[in-house]
């Protein structure tokens, strides 16, 4: 994703600093403004990282005029973990909701997933096929396959594994999950959600393809050999 020009909002110096270092030694281009009012006013870019406490503004307040003029992809990066300004913030256009703190891998892997899943940013890679070792994942066709074989997946195994294969390594949260694979507002039990991996192990022939991390949730690996 060489070239991609990210406008980070961010009025803490050090995180932007750390950020900016992290998304640039990962091949990104990274502006850096520090209020609302600049975020609004910058123009060039192809992704934003938002954060939801600036002095000038709230960020969902941000968010909202981007969304209404763009469809630029918007990743709110904040330190607030209450579920309602998820919900907000996703409900606003957000494509998706960062708490701080995090880990820059984790952060760049985000990205990644959303342009995959948007196409927005970088057409030529956002239409490639998702590989994780021997499994391949082609989303506009909604076909998967593990060393060649084609996997028979229910549309929401399909959308599982494609969200989980999109940030291979990331340990993805259980409400994060259901928010992005099933509802926003996803009240329901989560033995939902285990029946639907269970069922996707059992399918993709190995346990290990898919990891719980107990205490909060699931991430996509290769097996080991």
């Amino acid at each position: 994703m060489a070239g991609v020009k990210v406008l980070l909002v961010e009025d803490d110096p050090s995180i932007a600093a750390v950020v900016s270092r992290g998304l640039g030694d990962a091949g990104f281009q990274v502006a850096h403004v520090d209020t609302g009012a600049a975020a609004l006013a910058a123009e060039g870019y192809d992704f934003v990282l938002l954060d939801l406490g600036l002095p000038d503004t709230d960020g969902l307040d941000v968010c909202r005029e981007i969304r209404a003029k763009s469809n630029v992809p918007v990743i709110i990066v904040t330190a607030r973990s209450d579920e309602l300004d998820r919900v907000v913030g996703l409900e606003l256009g957000a494509d998706d909701y960062v708490v701080k703190p995090f880990g820059m891998r984790e952060l760049i892997a985000r990205i990644r997933a959303v342009v995959r899943r948007g196409g927005g940013v970088d057409s030529p890679a956002a239409s490639t096929d998702i590989v994780v070792g021997a499994l391949v994942i082609n989303e506009k066709m909604r076909e998967a396959a593990i060393d060649g074989n084609a996997l028979t997946l229910t549309p929401k195994e399909f959308d599982l594994l494609a969200y989980l294969a999109a940030a291979p390594e990331v340990v993805h949260r259980r409400h994060d999950i259901l928010e992005h694979v099933w509802d926003t507002e996803w009240y329901g039990p989560t033995k939902t959600l285990d029946a639907h991996v269970a069922a996707l192990r059992k399918k993709l022939g190995n346990q290990d393809w898919i990891e719980a991390v107990r205490g909060v949730g699931f991430r996509l690996r290769v097996p080991a050999e």
